[in-house]
């Protein structure tokens, strides 16, 4: 990967991109903290405290996502979502493995229960990048199913709760899985009668936009169940041309389209902030749905933002947007019957 004469941006890894295919994107993404800190000219110190940070959690970024990261700049939005740091390594009171209460809601491997009329399927363990504020990022995958038989006793168990209406599809990222997997399993889940929608959490979208394929669009626009397809930016700079080209295409096939974004220090904990994120996902048709309190999940304690400031942000958010451009201010709580407004 070579550097633009601009001091300001990278190219993207070879001519021609975008990839040719997405699993191509991700077998070329970046997993070694010292390739990263080289390619966007970062300085020699941040090198060992971040290798030594990624060997409890490792790094995994496209290269195509680093593509819109400032060069020279630690501090840069998109590379402090996914370099890792010393202060991951710090135990910190009150931030566990399990801080929103997956382990007691699953009801049996890979199937989760929370909140009425809906359950949650782990797909799979894989994801496209590894953001460090991840709240599954100590989940025991290595017990969750990874094919359609071994999702057969939990696929039984939807069919048999008729007050089930919705599922949805949650990893890692399901839509790491390959087309003729995931095509199955929905397939699976429409023949259940009761079932009315289907709903991924995916940030694959955003990071490799070449996921959205001409075949994934028409899997989700021809199901019987009604598509809702939940993306996760935190910041508006991480909504380039590309990715709006591929939204654009789910858009246009009917799927209802939903944002949800972390508030993170040093990310996006400013109304500034905020306010460039809610309106360019307006631009590409998508609801700003939630903006999340942390959760407070082992080696994020450095994301962290007070309550105090995180409503103070959103009570601007509501003077200065339109009021469909304005997420919910929420925290999940483990145990409760639903996200809490903190606004």
């Amino acid at each position: 990967m070579t550097i633009l004469s601009s001091p300001t941006r990278v190219v993207r890894p070879r001519l021609g991109l975008p990839y040719a295919s997405w699993r191509e994107a991700m077998k070329d993404a970046v997993r070694d903290p010292a390739e990263l800190c080289r390619l966007l000219a970062l300085p020699e110190n941040l090198v060992k405290n971040a290798g030594e940070a990624a060997q409890q959690f490792p790094l995994f970024v496209p290269r195509g996502f680093i593509a819109r990261m400032k060069t020279g700049d630690p501090a840069d939005p998109l590379l402090r979502q996914v370099l890792p740091l010393a202060t991951e390594m710090q135990e910190v009171p009150d931030f566990g493995v399990d801080p929103v209460g997956d382990c007691s809601a699953t009801m049996q491997a890979g199937l989760l229960q929370k909140y009425q009329g809906r359950v949650l399927l782990i797909t799979t363990g894989t994801c496209a990048i590894h953001c460090r504020y991840c709240f599954r990022r100590h989940f025991p995958y290595e017990e969750a199913p990874r094919s359609i038989a071994h999702w057969q006793p939990a696929l039984e168990a939807i069919a048999a709760d008729a007050s089930i209406h919705e599922v949805i599809l949650s990893g890692g990222d399901p839509l790491s899985l390959v087309d003729a997997t995931l095509a199955a399993l929905i397939e699976r889940l429409e023949s259940i009668p009761h079932l009315r929608r289907l709903r991924i959490h995916t940030r694959l979208p955003i990071v490799i936009p070449e996921r959205v394929t001409d075949e994934l669009v028409a899997m989700l626009g021809g199901s019987r169940l009604t598509p809702v397809v939940v993306v996760h930016a935190n910041h508006a700079q991480e909504l380039d041309e590309h990715t709006a080209r591929s939204l654009a295409k789910l858009a246009e096939a009917r799927v209802v389209l939903l944002n949800q974004a972390v508030l993170l220090a040093g990310v996006n904990d400013s109304v500034e902030a905020q306010v460039a994120l809610c309106e360019r996902l307006i631009e590409l048709r998508i609801v700003p749905y939630y903006l999340h309190q942390l959760d407070r999940v082992a080696g994020a304690a450095h994301f962290e933002v007070p309550l105090a400031i995180g409503r103070q942000i959103a009570k601007e958010l509501r003077s200065r947007l339109p009021g469909y451009a304005v997420p919910r201010y929420v925290q999940e709580i483990a145990g409760a019957a639903h996200k809490i407004n903190l606004l």
